[in-house]
């Protein structure tokens, strides 16, 4: 039972992605997994499944071992085709070569001066207001939440797929949504928004050789 389970949820997150790929910008992944120690203790198992051409987003929170396990997430991407952003630390993410930095809301006026040192960066924003100042900061991919009920202690009033569609529709600025995303929902807002999740595929085998989802777009390193 549990297998038929994670290959039905496999099947929904390839067609969710490929529905994103068809709208968002090449250089953009469809899929965001985002680390969180209090609430994946090893991320690796999760990253090892995750399709070709998403995204890792490290989110170190300042841990000692932060350089050996960037370079480790490093190794990690490019055996799998996936990019590297690093949360917050454009400097480890020069030191180890990452494709991308995402910067939370507070210090989005940090990215300014990393403009064009990377391939994209990204942001979080919790308001419209937040999504105006990124937009205006030359972002390239906005992380938007709440949008489904979410275990995240952070996690605010979900906003519902409606009103993230309003949002994102609007915007210039392609906008993923986070918060409670999983297999179902991801199929709610694939159509006009990115998936970014930390947990939502936990409980999926992503990679379903059963199912043949088609090529992902080669994804090129921004160091070459």
């Amino acid at each position: 039972m549990r297998l038929k389970h994670q290959a039905a949820s496999a099947r929904k997150w390839h067609a969710a992605i490929r529905q994103v790929e068809g709208h968002f910008p090449a250089h953009l992944p469809a899929l965001l997994f985002l680390t969180d120690p209090n609430r994946i203790h090893d991320p690796i198992p999760i990253i090892k499944q995750l399709p070709n051409g998403s995204g890792v987003v490290y989110r170190h929170f300042g841990a000692a071992d932060r350089w050996l396990v960037a370079k480790r997430l490093k190794r990690l991407c490019q055996r799998q085709n996936l990019y590297l952003i690093i949360s917050a630390d454009p400097h480890l993410a020069m030191r180890v070569r990452a494709d991308a930095v995402h910067w939370p809301e507070r210090l989005l006026s940090e990215s300014l001066r990393w403009r064009g040192r990377f391939a994209f960066q990204t942001s979080s924003a919790h308001s419209r207001s937040a999504i105006k100042r990124a937009e205006r900061a030359g972002i390239d991919g906005i992380l938007f939440s709440t949008i489904f009920p979410s275990s995240s202690r952070s996690a605010g009033p979900p906003l519902g797929p409606i009103r993230f569609r309003q949002i994102s529709l609007t915007q210039k600025t392609p906008i993923y949504a986070l918060g409670g995303i999983n297999a179902h929902h991801a199929r709610m807002i694939s159509a006009f928004g990115g998936l970014a999740t930390v947990s939502g595929v936990v409980d999926s085998s992503i990679v379903d050789e059963r199912s043949q989802p088609r090529e992902y777009r080669e994804k090129r390193s921004f160091f070459g």
